[in-house]
């Protein structure tokens, strides 16, 4: 089995797992002819998805009194998106990916573009990263924790952004302003600015139901923003609307 498939082989763990009650890291890297570091970042996706519990040299099956009700799983349009997103992104990329749960979900595809220099303000960005087959070069902007965003932000983040340059920005949004931007709930809004500064190309993802949605706070200007990436509920008005800013509308179809 190619070590690059790595939801197969993440499947055929846990079914290694329920046939024999435990597995060891030797054993598994032996079996798939990969690496043991290999496999214990698949035994830490797997255990922080609740699916099985790591121990020193592998792991065991979760015991059934701690199963709890499975996560929300993440919308097939969002899905969508995220594929669109990954699409866009070159081998050896630098590329900053904001916090949110669109952004996110472009994650466990990173694994299939090796040599990608990733920052972050996201605590859950970066954890995930670690878990990815190829994992990428990570920086953190550091910062003040805002609980209400769950990210870094301020100035300290903002100097640290402006130490690097970028190939792309991917970033989400509470609501789309056909007239003004991309707009958000949250009131610190620098470090959002300044990410789109130091990136040549600023993508944002946004399922179809936030695109009209007004609220307060201007996030990016259209000025600010390059590309758009949605799913296929969008009404053809909008598509007009936003073609006609000169942004660069991408429709993201979903797998059959």
């Amino acid at each position: 089995m190619s070590k690059r498939n790595t939801p197969q082989r993440r499947h055929t763990i846990l079914a290694l797992l329920a046939e024999q009650g435990e597995v060891s890291v030797d054993a598994l890297a032996q079996h798939f002819a990969t690496s043991e570091v290999t496999i214990r970042k698949d035994l830490a996706a797997l255990e922080k998805n609740g699916l099985l519990l790591r121990r020193y040299g592998g792991a065991v099956p979760v015991p059934q009194e701690l199963i709890s009700e499975p996560t929300q799983p993440i919308s097939p349009y969002k899905q969508a998106i995220a594929r669109a997103g990954v699409a866009r992104i070159r081998e050896h990329a630098r590329i900053i990916i904001d916090s949110g749960t669109t952004t996110a979900a472009m994650i466990p595809q990173l694994g299939y573009k090796p040599g990608l220099v990733v920052m972050t303000n996201s605590l859950n960005v970066a954890n995930a990263l670690r878990d990815i087959e190829h994992e990428p070069v990570l920086l953190m902007t550091g910062g003040t924790w805002d609980p209400h965003s769950e990210s870094f932000q301020g100035q300290v983040a903002e100097q640290v952004l402006r130490s690097y340059d970028f190939d792309q920005l991917f970033i989400g949004a509470d609501g789309i302003d056909l007239e003004r931007g991309t707009t958000t709930f949250n009131e610190l809004l620098g470090l959002s600015r300044v990410m789109a500064e130091v990136a040549r190309e600023v993508i944002v993802m946004v399922e179809s139901d936030k695109i009209g949605r007004r609220i307060p706070n201007l996030e990016l200007p259209w000025g600010s923003v390059h590309t758009l990436i949605t799913d296929e509920r969008l009404a053809s008005e909008a598509r007009e609307h936003l073609s006609a800013r000169g942004i660069q509308l991408i429709i993201a179809p979903q797998q059959d």
